[in-house]
C-alpha cells in the first residue's frame, strides 16, 4: 500500500480544494515526523499505529508544512497502561525567529512543554493537568498564552476516558474558523481575526501513552454542520 496519495479530484462532502489529501497509515516508520522529546521516553510507527510513549514531555511533528484551508483528520486513543491525561496538539505552529522552517538551527525546542511558548500556534490541551481540563489557546509568539473563559472545558464529557478511541478533527479554515471536533461533537469553535494561515501540526502529550492511527490531511473545509450542543451529563 502506498503511503501517500495524491488525489486531485474533488472528496464527497468537502469544498473544493487544488492541494492533495495526504495519509499515513503508519507502517513505514517515522520519515514524514519530527521527534521532540525528554529523555526517558520513545516514539515508535509499525504495524499502524503511532505511539508515543512519554515520560517527560514529547511533541511529534508532522514534517509537511500546512497551508489554509485545511482539516486533519486522526484517531487517538490514550492507555490504560500508562498516565491518563494529555491528548494534546498544535497546528498551523510557526515560529517568529524562522517562520519558513519550524526545525531550523538553533529553534531551542527540547520536548519540555515550555520551549514551546514562543510559537504562534493554535493548541488544544485535550485532558490537560492530570485530566482535569480542556483548553484551547492561539499562541501569539510573545511567549504569552492566553486563555479565554468561554475556551476551559472541566466538565467530565470534556474530559478523557482510558482507552477510548477518540476520533479527533482540527480545522483551519479560510475564513479565520478554528475548529477542534472530537467524536463529531464540536469542542471549541472560534474565528480568528489575525488567521494564522501557515504551519506545522504536533502531536503532543506529557508522561502518558498515546496511540494514534489513521492520520490523513485534507486541503479543504468540511460542508459546514448545525452545532447542537449535547445535554450535559449529571454528576450529582
Amino acid at each position: 500500500m502506498r503511503k501517500w496519495i495524491a488525489c486531485l479530484a474533488l472528496l464527497p462532502g468537502w469544498l473544493p480544494a487544488e492541494a492533495p489529501l495526504l495519509q499515513d497509515d503508519f507502517r513505514d516508520g517515522l520519515a514524514r515526523w519530527v521527534i521532540e522529546q525528554q529523555p526517558g521516553g520513545h516514539v515508535t510507527a509499525a504495524d499502524g499505529v503511532l505511539v508515543i510513549a512519554d515520560a517527560g514531555g514529547c511533541t511529534v511533528w508532522f514534517r509537511e508544512p500546512l497551508s489554509a484551508p485545511v482539516t486533519i483528520r486522526y484517531s487517538a486513543k490514550v492507555s490504560s497502561a500508562g498516565r491518563v491525561s494529555d491528548l494534546n496538539c498544535f497546528w498551523m505552529a510557526s515560529d517568529p525567529a524562522r517562520p519558513g522552517d519550524l526545525f531550523g538551527p538553533g529553534h531551542g525546542r527540547t520536548g519540555k512543554f515550555a520551549t514551546y511558548d514562543p510559537l504562534r500556534t493554535y493548541y488544544v490541551g485535550y485532558g490537560g493537568n492530570s485530566n482535569s481540563t480542556t483548553r484551547f489557546r492561539r499562541y501569539d509568539g510573545s511567549g504569552a498564552r492566553p486563555l479565554l473563559p468561554e475556551h476551559e472545558r472541566t466538565a467530565p464529557e470534556f474530559l478523557l476516558q482510558a482507552d477510548h478511541v477518540y476520533e479527533i478533527t482540527l480545522l483551519a479554515g479560510a475564513d479565520g474558523r478554528v475548529q477542534f471536533i472530537r467524536d463529531g461533537e464540536v469542542v471549541f469553535d472560534w474565528t480568528d481575526a489575525e488567521p494564522l494561515r501557515r504551519g506545522w501540526f504536533g502531536f503532543r502529550t506529557v508522561d502518558s501513552r498515546i496511540e494514534i492511527t489513521a492520520f490523513s490531511v485534507h486541503a479543504g473545509e468540511p460542508r459546514p454542520e448545525p452545532i447542537v450542543e449535547k445535554p450535559r451529563m449529571n454528576t450529582k
